[in-house]
């Protein structure tokens, strides 16, 4: 079967009677052409099936085509990892730009070559050589939350309200729970940086003690089951956990049972971190829903836009959250009661 011709721009300035140049103008936007004109070029490049060389008009433009997303190390099979990822795609493919993985650097002084127009960083964790490699190269950076790395200056920011978010866990917990254990990841992302100051905070302002227990921003079980294990035994015991790295509710669930505990009998458990998991367990986890692929869409969105030149260098956009009150946390009759979260 012979293959398709495929249409130029030749061939669409011949239907439409006009000039090569005035029907790469009036596809792309440029030049000061009348409407009609630009109207009648599009409507004969669509019936004559014409579609842009990508190829060609990033050469034109000295751009790749393609953007690249970056995660922290040993994070990518995390569900919130994974959601951001798919929304991330999802907004490239709206913008014709092909989306690359980005690996972690292990060895500072090798960087691998970067053929991209932009990178999305997501939780930028203080130093990572990745950050120095990207501000090196001087290329076009958006991250999702802060990036505590003194000094540093990116195109744009997407972010959550995570004060927010952790102290409305806290008054939905305040009522059935006097001692509040937070699970949490150290300060080297402003993820935990904020949930702890926010954590702390409330639990002075209501004459609670702040009891903290140290976890691996990626932390496999044992981790939380060590940190569970020792919030129980101390002195006074806790009657609520907040678990805040992604996935450790649940081995939160599991610890305290090998301890004797019950959830959500006499204990109460919640997880900073939503994902379909904690919904589908046999007692559903109260969660704050940080939304992660909504997160992906509006970062890969406003570097676009950057990088297009239609948002200002700068930007900082703040993302809702919502707490998703569940059996794991609440009496039968409050259980499915959502609550926004709206940007401060």
């Amino acid at each position: 079967m012979k293959a398709r011709k495929r249409i130029t721009l030749l061939d669409v300035a011949r239907a439409a009677g006009v000039s090569k140049t005035t029907v790469s103008d009036a596809l792309s936007g440029r030049g000061r052409l009348p409407a009609a004109t630009r109207e009648r070029v599009a409507a004969v490049a669509r019936e004559l099936g014409y579609v842009a060389n990508r190829s060609a008009r990033n050469l034109r433009g000295g751009r790749t085509g393609a953007i690249g997303l970056y995660f922290p190390d040993r994070t990518i099979g995390l569900q919130y990892y994974m959601d951001l990822a798919i929304g991330a795609a999802e907004e490239a493919l709206a913008h014709d730009v092909a989306l690359t993985l980005i690996p972690a650097i292990h060895d500072p002084a090798d960087p691998p070559p970067l053929y991209v127009d932009g990178v999305v960083v997501s939780d930028p964790m203080l130093g990572d050589p990745m950050l120095r490699a990207l501000a090196e190269r001087r290329i076009t950076v958006v991250t999702c939350e802060r990036d505590l790395t003194p000094g540093a200056q990116h195109a744009g920011r997407v972010e959550s309200d995570h004060g927010a978010g952790i102290r409305s866990l806290l008054d939905h917990l305040a009522d059935r729970a006097e001692r509040i254990a937070l699970l949490c990841p150290g300060e080297e992302t402003a993820f935990g940086l904020d949930i702890r100051t926010a954590y702390r905070a409330w639990c002075a302002e209501h004459g609670r003690e702040a009891l903290v227990y140290d976890v691996p921003f990626v932390c496999a079980p044992e981790d939380v089951g060590r940190a569970v294990a020792e919030a129980l035994r101390s002195p006074g015991g806790v009657d609520a956990i907040i678990s805040v790295p992604d996935g450790g509710a649940t081995s939160a669930v599991q610890a305290a049972f090998q301890q004797g505990r019950h959830v959500p009998d006499d204990l109460l458990v919640a997880s900073y971190v939503d994902s379909p998991s904690l919904q589908s367990l046999i007692t559903p986890i109260t969660a704050i829903d940080i939304a992660p692929r909504e997160m992906g869409r509006r970062a890969v969105r406003l570097l676009a836009d950057i990088l297009s030149g239609k948002a200002e260098p700068g930007t900082v956009e703040v993302l809702p959250i919502t707490l998703r009150v569940r059996a794991s946390t609440s009496p039968a009759r409050h259980r499915g009661l959502d609550r926004d979260l709206a940007p401060s």
